[in-house]
């Protein structure tokens, strides 16, 4: 769970960071005493909570409610505030709670089990992959190596199979453009698996590749994929689509057609 805080007053944020640590240990938080710097902050991470006065030093908590909001749709705002008079404001902006200062433990405990856009649980992706443009693969910021160009290309496809299973003929045809299937050909696909799950297995990564008797398939909840962003209607994945996608394989021409398709019928 990702946190932020903000108050301008220091010894009042400090005593809410102690509560806050003591009653969500295992959450990420970040406290702020100007609202500039949360703005920035907002701007490059997404948050699940935010916690803001109200009567800042020159600038609203109200204000900066609708510009964490903007940056981040889902993030639960609960304002904590000296004062009763702003209620009205914060149902207006469909804030997740009003906690009154001194913050206790309960009235936290209150809010964390109440919000109103509920925190997943679940482990963010250890991989991102990019798909708009040309087909990379990055490990935090770095792009993951693959020993063989055909293993990136293999990963490739089974992106673009959305979860979906292809089996060891498929993936022969596509990497080898339907040339004769050989027992040569067929060593060196073995190879690239190996390659593939040696690669994500350094990174922990390893479960990304769901293996069955014969087939492959990727597990699409474990991937940060603009693709899958863009399916499921997230606003900036459309705003990252120009016409391109996997740009350094033929076969994935089909997905420019389908997409543009889907783009069509959402807009």
């Amino acid at each position: 769970m990702k946190i932020i805080a903000v108050d301008d007053e220091r010894r009042a944020l400090n005593s809410f960071i102690k509560v806050l640590r003591e009653t969500e240990p295992d959450a990420d938080v970040t406290p702020f005493t100007e609202a500039d710097a949360a703005f920035a902050f907002l701007a490059d991470n997404k948050v699940d909570i935010a916690f803001l006065d109200i009567e800042l030093d020159g600038y609203s908590g109200l204000a900066l409610a609708e510009k964490c909001k903007a940056l981040c749709p889902q993030v639960n705002i609960i304002f904590v505030t000296g004062y009763s008079k702003y209620t009205m404001e914060a149902l207006r902006l469909h804030a997740s709670g009003y906690l009154m200062k001194p913050v206790r433990a309960e009235e936290l405990r209150v809010e964390l089990n109440n919000l109103r856009h509920p925190v997943s649980n679940k482990t963010a992706p250890l991989i991102r992959v990019q798909t708009f443009g040309s087909f990379e693969v990055f490990a935090g910021e770095k792009p993951l190596k693959f020993r063989y160009t055909k293993t990136k290309e293999l990963f490739a496809y089974l992106v673009d199979r959305k979860g979906a299973s292809a089996n060891t003929g498929e993936l022969c045809a596509i990497l080898w453009e339907d040339k004769e299937d050989t027992p040569a050909m067929r060593s060196q696909f073995r190879n690239l698996i190996s390659d593939l799950m040696k690669t994500l297995g350094n990174i922990n990564a390893g479960d990304i590749v769901i293996k069955t008797r014969n087939s492959f398939a990727v597990d699409t909840e474990k991937i940060d994929c603009d693709f899958y962003h863009l399916l499921n209607h997230k606003e900036a994945a459309f705003k990252l689509y120009m016409g391109q996608y996997m740009t350094q394989y033929s076969w994935a021409e089909t997905t420019v057609g389908y997409l543009e398709n889907r783009i069509k019928k959402i807009m």
